[in-house]
């Protein structure tokens, strides 16, 4: 299944989310001067396999990009992506 979910930034929280079944799917994020670092993605299980964490990561790394931020990846999710 490779639905398009709307996402929402959330930059007070410094994560942008997609909501679903009223479940939220997470990347966080931390700025950290004109870089940012992703450390952690989260789907809950009932979401899983749908292709959330993809499309919220590559959400989040073109927002960085446009943004002209440097990126950084704790999460080892979103270092498959770099």
């Amino acid at each position: 299944m490779n639905m398009r979910y709307a996402i929402e930034h959330q930059p007070e929280l410094q994560r942008f989310r997609i909501v679903q079944q009223g479940e939220e799917a997470l990347l966080e994020y931390q700025l950290l001067g004109d870089s940012v670092d992703f450390w952690r993605t989260f789907v809950p299980d009932a979401l899983r396999g749908q292709g959330m964490a993809e499309q919220l990561v590559r959400h989040g790394l073109a927002w960085a990009e446009q943004k002209q931020l440097a990126v950084q990846a704790s999460c080892w999710y979103v270092q498959k992506f770099l």
